[in-house]
């Protein structure tokens, strides 16, 4: 098991932050040899589930996922409260948890910190360091990707 955590800041509003890092299908584009497929009916929400199905045949699996906290940034009336997504990972290979949180930066910037513990079944821990290294760079370049694009 590891864990991680990313900051990054982008020259977005809060709601235009938590758009881009929530549009799940979105996550597909950027991280290589996968596809997220939303399982439930939208809007996403506490409850919304699915699937990032990765890799080439014959060896591919998916990485399904439930949000269990969705508390979007609160923006009206002037307001800057942060936003927290929670992920909980239950795939067959994939576990652990993900959080997105948006929450007001230096110069009306978006501040993103995204924590995430990863367990991939199978794997010994002594493959824990290069797990956490590949993790973090894997999710580290798909969190610049998004911010990055509308």
């Amino acid at each position: 098991m590891v864990t991680f955590e990313l900051e990054r800041t982008a020259p977005l509003s809060l709601d235009e932050a938590w758009r881009r890092l929530t549009a799940w299908p979105r996550h597909g584009d950027v991280v290589p040899l996968t596809r997220v497929t939303v399982v439930t009916p939208g809007p996403t929400r506490k409850g919304t589930v699915f699937v990032a199905r990765s890799g080439v045949r014959p060896l591919v699996f998916d990485d399904r996922m439930e949000v269990t906290v969705w508390r979007p940034p609160t923006t009206d009336a002037g307001g800057d409260g942060p936003g927290l997504c929670r992920l909980e990972k239950r795939g067959r290979i994939v576990l652990g948890w993900a959080e997105i949180e948006v929450r007001p930066g230096p110069g009306g910037r978006a501040r993103v910190v995204w924590r995430e513990e990863l367990r991939v079944r199978f794997l010994p821990s002594l493959f824990d360091p290069l797990l956490r290294v590949s993790a973090r760079t894997l999710f580290g370049r798909a969190a610049n990707h998004l911010l990055r694009r509308p």
